[in-house]
């Protein structure tokens, strides 16, 4: 597991926070309530939903887009972190446990998730 660089929370707003505080830095992302949770968007497409214990599954965790054959990676490697989330996990979505991951991990993922959604001018301004 990833040395954490954070203390380990399950409070769902310190979480969020830490979310808005990595996608508000990418380019052209929106956020707004989607099915009852905070959901951030480029071009129009989602990129992260949030998860605040769905339907009582007991996890405090985003959901977001990953390459082809990544899912299984990271759930084989590190079934506490990851996990195959409902609806979008048949995509190849992959599901991460906030609490269990540090902030630089993070933003890896959610950097990977952006840019497997944003249109191509938008990707070219990321460097």
């Amino acid at each position: 597991m990833p040395k954490l660089s954070h203390t380990p929370t399950t409070n769902p707003e310190e979480q969020i926070h830490r979310i808005r505080r990595i996608c508000t830095a990418l380019p052209g992302t929106t956020e707004k309530l989607s099915h009852g949770e905070p959901t951030f968007f480029v071009a129009k497409k989602t990129y992260i939903m949030f998860a605040n214990n769905h339907h009582n599954d007991g996890h405090i965790a985003v959901w977001i887009p990953a390459p082809p054959g990544m899912q299984a990676h990271l759930i084989a490697t590190d079934p506490i972190t990851y996990f195959k989330p409902p609806y979008v996990g048949v995509r190849g979505w992959i599901g991460i446990e906030l609490a269990h991951i540090d902030n630089h991990a993070l933003a890896e993922h959610i950097l990977t998730a952006w840019q497997l959604i944003a249109p191509a001018k938008l990707r070219a301004s990321v460097s």
